[in-house]
């Protein structure tokens, strides 16, 4: 499922939701995208991330989920930035989100033993993808599954925050205005008439 991208405007927007994480050690993956800002780098990491909220089970379905939303397709992906370690920190923090991860994981599980006879995780790539694509598409989507649209909506759109919060997300926006410069950087379109020509106009 990929091409679940952010407009880059609103990388602006959502820095401010991950900057109250930025600070918990507990992080083995997941950086914050300004992780400069105070020696972060330098900071000892663990080996291994500890869920805060979700089970040790819930927590590989959120990681699974978080990377067929952002999958390593050629570049870096949710899992390689270690977006799921982003998301059970969030959800821990905000008591008003846990019921509905809670319920929507369990929702998902219900829904894949009912289709395949196995919980969501123990599924093949091929049927975990049948089983998310109606609750993805609004054009694919089945009566009596409102409850896994939702879900997935909020688990899209904390997979996409993370994502591009992060150190590795931030880097695949490759946006030269949201990157911090010793010196200002030289218009990289120098042979570009209509650019020489808006110079002269200046200048006038």
């Amino acid at each position: 499922m990929a091409g679940q991208g952010v407009q880059r405007r609103e990388i602006l927007r959502i820095m401010g939701t991950a900057a109250a994480a930025a600070q918990f050690p507990g992080f083995s993956k997941w950086v914050f995208a300004c992780g400069h800002v105070g020696n972060a780098k330098l900071q000892i990491k663990p080996t291994a991330y500890h869920p805060q909220f979700f089970t040790e089970a819930e927590y590989a379905m959120v990681e699974r989920l978080a990377d067929i939303i952002i999958p390593n397709d050629g570049t870096p992906g949710a899992k390689d930035a270690g977006v799921s370690e982003f998301i059970d920190f969030m959800v821990a923090s905000d008591p008003e989100e846990q019921y509905g991860f809670r319920t929507g994981l369990t929702w998902l599980n219900v829904q894949a033993e009912q289709t395949y006879g196995k919980r969501f995780i123990e599924l093949p790539p091929e049927q975990q993808t049948s089983l998310l694509e109606p609750l993805g598409f609004k054009a694919k989507a089945h009566p009596g599954e409102e409850d896994g649209v939702r879900f997935f909506r909020m688990m899209r759109e904390y997979t996409v925050t993370g994502f591009y919060t992060s150190e590795i997300g931030y880097k695949e926006l490759d946006n030269p205005a949201l990157k911090f410069y010793a010196e200002s950087p030289e218009c990289p379109h120098k042979g570009d008439h209509e650019h020489a020509h808006a110079a002269q106009v200046r200048a006038s």
